[in-house]
């Protein structure tokens, strides 16, 4: 296989717990403790990502997501641990009090355009133009798509599969529950199982796109690192279960009972989750997995996201 090649920055392998809620034990993988600074998913993606950014002699780095964007937050970071600037197109409004990613955005030194929801639908475009004008000035730009999820982004999940069976035995283990925004995550590890010809369901919450736009999303990410590595596998497209329902309130949005169910799980277990992502697809699992018993079964993945808790403090202090 041509294997790409990526620079160390996650603290790896992350610890895969076994854990007892309401009386219910299940495995959780401890994605969130990648590194602090980066806290989640994001950075097995950028570790790839930022390797070729790095090859490429990269002035500026060009991404985009919503003002609490824990990938855009993560490229400041691994950006500017490298030395090199970041971009930040930014679904949103400016804020004199900033919290959460925005925060640690400004803190990190990212120039940042905020958009509205109207020019975010054309952010890929917006981007475009703007490297453009940037080339003129001999400036080499590097733009990630949303999430960081491309072909080449989904290897942080593809290698992921090969860490975990190392700690499990996946072959009693019938699943992986993770949330799904641009997909990147649940497509490396469907390539990952198929690589390894494991027979292991995928299942993805989605928090952003619709559950036909994100199974499409994922396979077509799925199958384009298949077909642009040239790799010897065959997927089976039924592995990939997409468990709708458990965002209808929108992305930037979370309900009431949700953040109750957070909050009893922190003070349960010490472990926090937010309101976009690991908040929701754990309410998921909740609801799918760990009531009915099946926790010893299918893992839970929390991919982090920490800070975005910060920026909805109210929310959770309401629901204490």
């Amino acid at each position: 296989m041509n294997l790409p090649k990526k620079i160390n920055l996650a603290n790896l392998p992350t610890p895969l717990e076994e854990l007892a809620y309401k009386g219910k034990k299940f495995f959780i993988k401890r994605d969130d403790y990648t590194g602090l600074e980066f806290s989640g998913n994001k950075i097995r993606k950028l570790e790839y990502l930022l390797y070729q950014a790095k090859r490429s002699k990269t002035d500026v780095i060009f991404t985009c997501g919503g003002t609490q964007s824990n990938h855009c937050r993560a490229t400041a970071s691994a950006a500017a641990r490298l030395g090199i600037k970041t971009r930040l197109f930014l679904w949103g409004n400016d804020s004199n009090i900033a919290q959460g990613n925005l925060l640690l955005d400004k803190i990190y030194g990212a120039e940042i355009s905020f958009l509205n929801k109207k020019n975010y639908l054309n952010v890929n475009g917006i981007m475009t133009e703007e490297h453009e004008k940037l080339k003129k000035q001999n400036k080499n730009v590097y733009v990630i798509p949303e999430g960081g999820s491309t072909t080449l982004g989904i290897w942080g999940y593809v290698s992921f599969i090969d860490e975990l069976k190392k700690q499990i035995d996946l072959k009693k283990i019938d699943g992986i529950l993770c949330a799904a925004g641009t997909g990147g995550t649940a497509a490396g590890m469907l390539v990952g199982a198929a690589i390894n010809k494991i027979n292991l369901k995928i299942l993805a919450v989605n928090v952003l796109y619709t559950k036909e736009e994100l199974k499409r999303k994922i396979m077509l990410l799925a199958e384009g690192c298949i077909a642009g590595y040239k790799l010897n596998v065959k997927m089976n497209e039924s592995n990939l279960e997409i468990i709708d329902g458990y965002s209808t309130e929108g992305y930037k949005n979370i309900t009431d009972k949700k953040v109750k169910l957070i909050n009893d799980f922190a003070r349960s277990t010490g472990i926090i989750l937010d309101p976009a992502y690991t908040g929701k697809a754990f309410n998921a699992y909740y609801d799918n997995s760990l009531t009915k018993g099946k926790g010893k079964k299918v893992i839970f993945l929390h991919s982090g996201g920490m800070f975005g808790v910060f920026a909805n403090n109210g929310k959770y202090l309401r629901n204490l």
